[in-house]
């Protein structure tokens, strides 16, 4: 009986593996073409040499696998299961003696294996990706300043923020620029046109040739007061390191689940503090208060109406400081960490859900088989992923919405539909 089962293992592995390996291209192919292709283009367009292209497409696969290995399960469990039943080969298998705890095992175990591939990608080469392509970005750009400059866009740099206009090779329509000067005074320079250059073949520094030029200083203990002047041309150097501050530091999506875990342990830590110290604060003014009631009862005169009228005044400002001592701290970018650290472990673990969801919905479709499979699987991934978008966004906007339910809360509704046809078919 035991090679019985063996033989049977193999055959919805074969079976599954096959489906797995088409959904799996399926979605590689469309998350490919919208997120690598897109760049690739836009890089190819400003004389990018092709290597440097293929290897950024290389360095950004990771993202790519990460995300189709679980929509990958799922339409690959759907297919298969629904393809057994369509073929009656679930009944002959009952006919058989085989339970359905005997199919599910082999697939459970294939999920459990493409869930700890998910995680590696996402938890070490999505990291690892992440800092190569920063770094060969970062030598494009030194090598190809024209790569930073895009028409209609807000760029922020470490000391500095520049909007352009109409962006045409190295010329620029209508450029503002804020930053401040040598003297830590705000600045404000409009520019009716301006053309990219390297001063001396400074490889180090990006130079603007601007033409038309209107200034606007602000000094920084001025208020309304400002220096303005007008020029014909100008050139504004900004520093290639200035640019590439941001790409030098990942954010959480980019590290590992044990950096990201890091992080929250700092700041919960940081915000603890704070909590400790705002309520010292407060435990020092009410002493303080308390100190004044005592003072104002002993040395006021004017009766007892006077008297009332102090302790309503203090126990108001009292009442006021213990509801400011009561309102949380909020650290939108620990909530942040909080919600990818959760995310790095509820996406692998989607594949598992996506199996357990997969096996009583696809014994329910006898007749279809594939068809209707794949069918159901992208609508499923399609709420997946909304579901997923939803709680991050709602996770980052409501301080109070737990992260760990965020992230987790697709996966549980996605199991939850799986009770439901699982109940459903136990019923028919």
């Amino acid at each position: 009986m035991a090679r019985h089962y063996t033989r049977i293992t193999v055959y919805l592995a074969r079976e599954f593996v096959f489906s797995f390996f088409v959904a799996f291209s399926f979605f590689f192919f469309i998350f490919f073409i919208n997120q690598i292709l897109l760049l690739a283009e836009e890089i190819l367009t400003k004389r990018v040499p092709p290597l440097d292209v293929l290897l950024l497409v290389i360095y950004s696969l990771p993202s790519i696998v990460a995300l189709s290995v679980p929509f990958g399960a799922l339409l690959g469990a759907l297919m298969t299961v629904g393809r057994f039943s369509s073929d009656n080969e679930i009944i002959a298998f009952q006919a058989s003696g085989v339970p359905y705890r005997r199919l599910f095992v082999p697939l459970l175990a294939i999920g459990i294996t493409l869930s700890m591939l998910s995680f590696v990608m996402n938890d070490y080469f999505l990291p690892l990706g992440t800092i190569n392509f920063g770094r060969l970005y970062r030598e494009l750009i030194f090598s190809n300043p024209e790569l930073e400059l895009e028409s209609y866009t807000v760029k922020n740099y470490q000391n500095s923020i520049i909007v352009t206009g109409a962006v045409s090779g190295r010329e620029i329509e209508d450029l503002l620029i804020l930053d401040e000067n040598e003297r830590s005074e705000r600045r404000v320079i409009a520019a009716t046109s301006a053309r990219l250059t390297q001063p001396g073949g400074d490889a180090g520094v990006l130079s603007l040739d601007l033409t038309n030029v209107l200034t606007q200083t602000l000094a920084p203990d001025a208020i309304g007061d400002y220096d303005y002047s007008t020029s014909e041309s100008m050139q504004y150097n900004i520093l290639l390191k200035d640019i590439t501050f941001n790409i030098r530091n990942p954010g959480p999506r980019e590290m590992s689940s044990v950096d990201v875990w890091d992080v929250i342990e700092e700041r919960r830590g940081t915000l603890e503090a704070r909590a400790a110290d705002q309520q010292r604060l407060v435990d020092n003014l009410r002493l303080r208060l308390a100190q004044e009631y005592e003072y104002g009862i002993e040395h006021v005169y004017g009766g007892s109406s006077t008297v009332a009228r102090i302790t309503q005044e203090l126990e108001g400002t009292l009442a006021q400081l213990t509801q400011e001592a009561a309102r949380p701290i909020v650290d939108r970018t620990l909530q942040n960490y909080e919600l990818e650290f959760h995310k790095k472990f509820s996406i692998p673990f989607a594949c598992l859900t996506f199996i357990i969801f997969a096996f009583p919905v696809g014994l329910m479709t006898r007749r279809a088989g594939r068809a209707v499979g794949f069918g159901i699987g992208l609508l499923v991934s399609t709420l997946y992923w909304t579901m997923l978008i939803a709680g991050q966004t709602l996770g980052i906007n409501n301080p109070s919405l737990s992260p760990a339910l965020a992230m987790w809360l697709p996966n549980l509704a996605i199991l939850g539909l799986a009770g439901g046809a699982l109940l459903l078919k136990v019923r028919r």
